[in-house]
């Protein structure tokens, strides 16, 4: 259980326990009976622990290589690659429920973890918080492959991502091993994707780390207009999900998708 839950439940026992000693001591209880129906409280609302995405016109960008988010601004786009882990899929989808967090998934699409969490993703990528793009099938080195062999790691990511959740992840791919070159480049435009997305940071955590380090590699590269890499692969990130939030509230930092902040001219 997180800090924020625990703190959560002990205010709530706090309450229960208020409330049961109303009465002043040496004074007795009155208790009057009505007819009248009593109503119902109202639901708690929660709030969500991270701010919406900033509002205002989205920055038009040209179909090339991306590698931060352009301009000033207070923005951070946290992208999730891979999906090797169905149970850290499913953490960063509770993430983003508990929180109101917003991600970009580089879906890596030969992996179970889309399948089994299908259900539970496509609400939030039709409401807009998650944002699908394409990490190619198999995760193989493109700038090895033969033209044929690139654009069938390509296009089978996205006719599952059309087929699956309703969206093709264009205008944005993200190779994997951030390797690519002019041939590879022209391949993905011809099937729409005409923007390469790289990034500035990374919580190094493509292979299995410790909490601490992936923290520490949090605390260097959450900042304001920065593309930070994340990985579905390994579990440390789920245990981390507070502290994360913690240095995202106290940076002032909006997490937004590519598709919240950009636009492809």
């Amino acid at each position: 259980m997180d800090r924020r839950s625990m703190l959560s439940m002990m205010a709530a026992g706090t309450v229960v326990a208020l409330t049961g000693c109303t009465s002043a001591q040496g004074e007795s209880a009155v208790t009057e009976v009505s007819d009248a129906p009593v109503a119902a409280a109202p639901p708690p609302v929660r709030q969500p622990l991270l701010p919406p995405p900033p509002g205002g016109p989205r920055t038009p960008i040209p179909p090339s290589t991306l590698t931060a988010l352009p301009g000033p601004g207070s923005s951070m786009a946290l992208t999730v690659d891979d999906g090797v882990s169905p149970e850290v899929v499913g953490g960063y989808l509770r993430f983003a429920k508990d929180t109101g967090a917003r991600f970009t998934f580089f879906v890596t699409a030969c992996y179970d973890s889309w399948h089994i969490h299908r259900d539970e993703l496509r609400p939030l990528v039709d409401a807009g918080q998650i944002q699908l793009a394409n990490h190619t099938w198999a995760h193989a080195d493109l700038t090895t492959l033969a033209e044929s062999a690139v654009a069938d790691e390509l296009s089978r990511c996205k006719l599952f991502l059309h087929n699956t959740f309703g969206v093709t992840g264009a205008p944005y791919y993200r190779p994997p091993f951030g390797r690519h070159n002019d041939t590879v480049d022209r391949i993905a435009a011809d099937l729409g994707y005409t923007v390469p997305a790289m990034w500035y940071g990374s919580l190094s955590d493509s292979g299995l780390i410790t909490e601490q380090y992936l923290l520490e590699c949090a605390h260097k590269y959450f900042n304001p207009q920065t593309i930070v890499i994340g990985h579905a692969n390994f579990p440390p990130v789920t245990h981390c999900y507070g502290q994360l939030v913690d240095i995202i509230r106290a940076r002032n930092l909006s997490l937004v998708t590519l598709d919240d902040v950009l636009t492809v001219i």
